[in-house]
C-alpha cells in the first residue's frame, strides 16, 4: 500500500488564502505589504526562484520592487542598495537571493539588513531570537517543513526527528525549530552528518525523517521503517537522456521504491518547494503588520 502522499502545493494554497485575507485588511488600513528582491548575476537557478517570488508577489497583491545587477557590482554598492531599501517605507521584506559572487562577503551582506525586514530569517538577530523561543522571523524553508507536518497532520509534538543535514540554511535552524517548546515542535530531534556513524540504524528509529543533505536518491528503503513519515528537501537536478530536457529534479529519497514502504512522504517537487516560497509570503506579510502597529 502506498503512502499518504504530502501535498505541498495543496497546503501552499491554503496559507496563501489566508494570507490573501490578511493582505486585504492590511490595505485597507492603507498598508501594502512589500518586497524586494535583489538578484546579482546571472545564474539561471537563481532568475527562476526570483521569478516564482515576484509571481507569487503579483498573485497575492503585495508589492513587490525587484533589482538585478551584473555580477560585476562591487560590494559597496550593493551594500548601499540594502542601506536605501531599509530605508524605504514601502518595503517591509528584503531577499538578497544567494548565492553572490565570490568577491562579496555574504555574511555582510546578510547582516546589513534590518532584521525587522529580514524575511529570509538568515541574519543572526532572527536566528539568535529563534533559538531562545522567542517571536523571530523563521527561515522559510524550516518554517514551511513545520507547517507540512502540521497542517497534513503529522504533527512533530513529542515524534523523534531525524534530520539528514546540518546546513545553516535548512538542517540547523529547523532543529532548533522542532526542539521548542511550543506548538507543532516539542520534538526529539538527531542530526545527522558526514560525521554520523551507523547512520542506518539512526534513521530506521525516526517517527520523521528529513531529508537535506543535497544528495540525489541517498535515502533507501531500507533505511526507514514503515511508520515513518519522510519529508523530502532535496532538489536534484540528474541526467535523463531519455526525457525531452535530458535531466529530471529529485529529491534525497529515492522515492519510487520508499512510498511503498511509509506511513507518509512529500514528493519532489510538489513538496516543500511550494512552502518556501510561501513562508516568505507569510514573513514580509507579518513584517508590514508589525511596521503598521509600530505607526
Amino acid at each position: 500500500m502506498s503512502a499518504f502522499i504530502i501535498d505541498g502545493k495543496k497546503i501552499s494554497k491554503e496559507i496563501r488564502q489566508e494570507l490573501a485575507v490578511e493582505i486585504d485588511e492590511l490595505s485597507a488600513s492603507g498598508v501594502v505589504p512589500g518586497l524586494a528582491t535583489v538578484l546579482i548575476g546571472d545564474n539561471p537557478a537563481s532568475a527562476s526562484y526570483v521569478r516564482m517570488k515576484k509571481k507569487a508577489c503579483q498573485k497575492l497583491n503585495i508589492y513587490n520592487e525587484s533589482i538585478e545587477r551584473e555580477s560585476t557590482i562591487s560590494e559597496k554598492e550593493l551594500l548601499d542598495i540594502i542601506h536605501g531599501l531599509s530605508d524605504d517605507s514601502k518595503i517591509h521584506g528584503i531577499l538578497v537571493q544567494l548565492p553572490l559572487p565570490n568577491h562579496i562577503n555574504e555574511k555582510k551582506i546578510i547582516n546589513a539588513i534590518p532584521a525587522e525586514k529580514d524575511v529570509d530569517g538568515f541574519s543572526p538577530i532572527n536566528v539568535g531570537k529563534m533559538m531562545l523561543g522567542q517571536d523571530a522571523f523563521v527561515s522559510c524553508t524550516p518554517a514551511g517543513i513545520q507547517e507540512l507536518l502540521v497542517r497534513s497532520g503529522f504533527s512533530p509534538e513529542k515524534k523523534n526527528v531525524v534530520i539528514l543535514g546540518r546546513s545553516h540554511i535548512v538542517g540547523m535552524p529547523l532543529a532548533n525549530l522542532l526542539m521548542r517548546k511550543a506548538r507543532g515542535a516539542n520534538s526529539t530531534v538527531t542530526v545527522c552528518h558526514t560525521g554520523t556513524q551507523n547512520l542506518k540504524h539512526v534513521t530506521m528509529q525516526a517517527d520523521i525523517l528529513i531529508a537535506a543533505m543535497g544528495r540525489p536518491e541517498s535515502v533507501t528503503a531500507d533505511m526507514v521503517n514503515e511508520n515513518a513519515v519522510i519529508i523530502d528537501v532535496g532538489t536534484n537536478r540528474v541526467d535523463a537522456p531519455e526525457t525531452e530536457k535530458g535531466y529530471k529534479i529529485v529529491g534525497d529519497v529515492k522515492f519510487n521504491e520508499v512510498v511503498d514502504k511509509v506511513r507518509a512522504i512529500s514528493p519532489v517537487p510538489g513538496g516543500v518547494g511550494p512552502m518556501t516560497i510561501t513562508m516568505l509570503l507569510k514573513n514580509t506579510v507579518k513584517s508590514a503588520r508589525e511596521f503598521m502597529m509600530r505607526q
